[in-house]
């Protein structure tokens, strides 16, 4: 099934833009974890924590839901496909698993959030950081990213057959 093109320009700027509307988001998540982290005001760690919670629910997690379905959609609609190369199959599992791994964070960041609003500044002291979290996300997304720029050669097994039986089809079509 390959879509046609208006379909798929119209496919892929909503791909393009839940995509690197994650990449933005993980920025913005990534600063307030570093402002958290650093900071000794009592208030601006609270609000931090606030912030990191609603980006990651409200806009983390639907832009990362939204990147893998949009690219499945994207893929079986061009002729890369979903399974025919390498770089498509890498880019789905890396994409996969950052959301499957941002999810299932999302509750100890609900928790550590409730527990900063609860403390007293000396508790605020022993909270504890999503830098780590929010860097390697984002580490993560920019290789996505240039996976899917760079598309490296290569063909899955089932790749190779396809491509075979499509080749076997157009000799049958001439003779």
């Amino acid at each position: 099934m390959t879509l046609s093109p208006p379909a798929r320009k119209l496919a892929l700027a909503i791909h393009l833009t839940v995509s690197v509307g994650w990449v933005g988001a993980a920025v913005a998540y990534l600063a307030l974890a570093i402002a958290a982290a650093r900071s000794t005001d009592p208030e601006l760690i609270r609000s931090a924590w606030v912030g990191m919670e609603l980006i990651g629910w409200w806009v983390l997690v639907p832009l990362a839901i939204a990147t893998v379905l949009t690219g499945v959609v994207m893929s079986l609609g061009s002729a890369w496909g979903l399974l025919r190369h390498y770089w498509v199959v890498l880019s789905l599992t890396l994409t996969l698993a950052g959301t499957a791994v941002l999810v299932l964070h999302m509750p100890d960041v609900s928790d550590l959030q409730s527990q900063a609003s609860r403390a007293d500044a000396a508790g605020l002291e022993q909270q504890g950081s999503d830098v780590f979290h929010s860097a390697t996300g984002l580490v993560l997304l920019l290789v996505i990213l240039a996976l899917n720029v760079y598309k490296p050669r290569g063909l899955t097994r089932y790749g190779w057959r396809r491509q075979r039986e499509q080749s076997t089809r157009r000799v049958e079509h001439l003779a």
